[in-house]
Formats: C-alpha cells, structure tokens, sequence
C-alpha cells in the first residue's frame, strides 16, 4: 500500500476513506507543506442525516485534527434542483420553507463533530450556497459558464449514465445540477481559497467538472477526493435497516436505537466500521484482528460507545449501553428503555411507525402478520389489533429480540 507524505492522506487511506482522488500525488505534495481548506456538500433534503452520511462527516472531522480547514456546504439552492446520482428518479420538489426548517436542523449536527471556535487557526465554517446561486441569471449564467460543459462529456459520468441505462426518466432540472455543483466549488475558491472537495463515490462526475471549471476559468489547481460506497456484510448499503433509516437526530432515533444498531454489527463488519466511525488509532485496530465470541462482542460495545459519544454524548452512550446489558444480560426491568406516550386506542401498526419500529404501515403490518411482534412477551399476529390505552399504565412493545420500546398510557 502506498505510503503519503501528508499525515492526512495517509490517516484517511489508513482507515478506508479513499476510493478515487485526482492528482493524489500533486495533493499529497501541497497537504505535507500546507494547511489547506476543503468542502463536503449536504443538500437540505430532510432535517436529519443518517449514518450513511456519517462517512463525511468523520473525514471532515479528521481534516480538521489534521490542521486543515473544513467547509461544510448546505444546498440552500442546490436541494430545490436535487441532485440525479445514485437516484432512481426524480426527488421530491420541498418549499423553501420546507428546506429552511432542514438546514437549520442539520446545522446543529456539525457541532457536535467540528470545533467553530475562533479560538482556533482553522475554524469549521458553514456556508448555503442560496448565498451564490439565489441571485444568478439564468441567461448570463449559461453564457459565462455553459461553454465550460460538454454535453458529451456530462453522460459518460455514472451519475447521468446509470439513470439513462436503467431508461429512468432524467430531467433538465436534474441535468443542470452538475453544472450548479461545479459552479460551488469554483465560488469556494474565490471566496476561501478551498482547493479540495470530498464526496462520496458518486459524485465523482460532479467533482471532476467543478476541478475542469476552476482551471478553465481562473487557472486553479483544484482537487478532489471520494469515499467508497459503504455496505454491511451482507450487501445492504450503510445507514438502511429494515425498519428504515439510522437517523442521527435524537428527535427521530433514540440514542438507545442509535447505539443499538452499532452494537448489532456483524462480525465481519466490526474492524472496517471501527476505522471509520471511531478515533480508536489504527495500531490498536490492527490488534483486534484475532478476536471472536465474547471477544468481538465486547469490541461491538465498544464501536457501539464511541460512535453515540460522538453523535449524541459521553452518558447517552453509558446509560444505552446499561440498560441493554441489563435488558439483554441480566434479564432485569424495562426501566431506562425508550418511552411513547399514548393517549387513546390505537392500532398496533400505526404505533410501530410512530415509534420507528417500522419505515411504514405495510412494513408494520408484515411484521405482526409475520410473528415479529411482542407485548410484554406476547406475540401479537393480528394486523388489526388496537391497543386499548384504558385501565393500563406502562407496557413494553418489542420488535424481534433487540428492539424494545415502552409503551406509557396517558
């Protein structure tokens, strides 16, 4: 494996955060003389990332350790295009409204991973790129900038070509994306200097047409770096379950929930997801090779600890893993575990998604219809049965053997 001088690059190859890059050796030249800034863009699609954009999230934190700038980029602008990679159709269009209450909600997450504080040389900054693109026009914007683009070009990358080879219908609006994309990261340069941008593996085409843009139209040499397209060990992309997505919001995940679903890693998962969702140094990892049975699950706790540390907090993560091992271990009370407060009758199903135990009704209702389904450690195989609130007070609901949740009647 190719050894860096950058401390940076080096970390990320170290514990798999690369899978393309431009130029790596020209990069790597500049990172082991300079601090440098780069940028990650997140549109504004919901008001929770999920552990699949955990992944940037943490490169970016290490950016920062590393001395370097970190910009994050929330699509004020871009999020009302919506962008056509990995994408089976076109997004759902949101009101401006809409998008501003997720920006605002997603803000807070980088909080908890980046340091802003003035008080230090390389502070994180969050920028909209609403700032650049809300006052455009339309006409000079494709007279400056659209001679820039090869229309030939723009449908060999991955992005536009696996929708027209699936024959899923791409529009315009969705085609004009790479061009806006291009457009942040040539603004980014003039504004902060950012000479990098991370992405995931498929915005690979978006990334190369805004390093094309930059030196076509300014002379920068500009960068770019993608992460590869995490999947657990038995091929589901990271971040989705059966019962949904992983949020990373304590409103729609439970930090119970949250830290469960590390500590349900398979064991062929562990060590990959440690290097990246942890700050466990790599030479410790690499001693955690050789473990198995109580071994291996005591280092799934440990994955599960550190990565709730980080998203939610230090005690989140001790009081989750408490009452799991007090649940699961030692056979003691439901105290500790989630609550949902109930004030009527309510049908079975519908609690299940309200409690995110299932992504939908007819989610909800296989997994009754399919005996997955407890109260208080009686299996319930009726789709239509209805929870009566009257003459109860607490009841646990389980979902299979590791989720639970305690039903509170108001």
């Amino acid at each position: 494996m190719q050894k860096f001088k950058s401390s940076l690059v080096q970390d990320l190859q170290d514990r798999g955060f690369i899978y393309q890059s431009t130029n790596m050796d020209g990069l790597d030249e500049i990172l082991s003389k300079e601090k440098i800034t780069a940028y990650v863009g997140f549109d504004c699609t919901a008001k929770s990332f999920h552990v699949g954009n955990l992944m940037q999230i943490m490169l970016m934190r290490k950016l920062q350790q590393h001395g370097h700038t970190p910009i994050i980029l929330l699509g004020g602008a871009t999020t009302r295009i919506g962008d056509p990679s990995d994408k089976q159709g076109l997004r759902k269009i949101l009101t401006n409204e809409e998008i501003e209450e997720n920006k605002a909600s997603l803000s807070k997450t980088f909080h908890k991973f980046l340091n802003f504080s003035n008080d230090i040389p390389n502070p994180a900054i969050i920028v909209d790129n609403l700032e650049w693109l809300g006052g455009v026009k339309y006409l000079d914007f494709l007279r400056e900038y659209g001679v820039h683009f090869s229309i030939n070009r723009m449908l060999t990358f991955d992005s536009v070509k696996n929708r027209l080879d699936r024959e899923t219908q791409l529009t315009f609006l969705e085609f004009n994306y790479m061009l806006l994309q291009a457009y942040d990261f040539l603004e980014l340069y003039k504004k902060y200097n950012c000479k990098l941008q991370f992405g995931g593996s498929e915005q690979w085409g978006n990334i190369v047409s805004g390093i094309e843009l930059g030196r076509r139209v300014v002379g920068a040499e500009l960068f770019g770096i993608t992460t590869p397209l995490i999947t657990n060990s038995s091929g589901a992309k990271m971040g989705k379950t059966a019962s949904g997505a992983v949020w990373m919001n304590p409103e729609m995940l439970s930090p119970y929930d949250y830290w469960q679903f590390w500590r349900n890693t398979s064991d062929a998962d562990v060590l990959k997801f440690i290097k990246l969702y942890t700050e466990i140094p790599v030479d410790e990892i690499d001693n955690f090779s050789h473990l198995d049975g109580k071994e291996l699950n005591e280092l799934k706790k440990r994955l599960a600890d550190e990565a709730t540390s980080l998203c939610h907090d230090y005690e989140s993560a001790k009081k989750a893993r408490k009452t799991s091992e007090d649940t699961f271990e030692k056979g003691l009370s439901t105290e500790d575990l989630p609550i949902h407060n109930i004030s009527e009758d309510t049908p079975l199903y519908k609690i299940l998604v309200d409690t995110f135990l299932a992504s939908s009704n007819s989610e909800a209702r296989k997994l009754i219809i399919g005996k997955g389904v407890k109260l208080d450690g009686v299996l319930v195989s009726d789709e239509r049965f209805i929870l009566k609130a009257q003459g109860i007070e607490t009841i646990k609901l389980s979902v299979g053997k590791k989720k639970h949740i305690v039903l509170k009647f108001n």
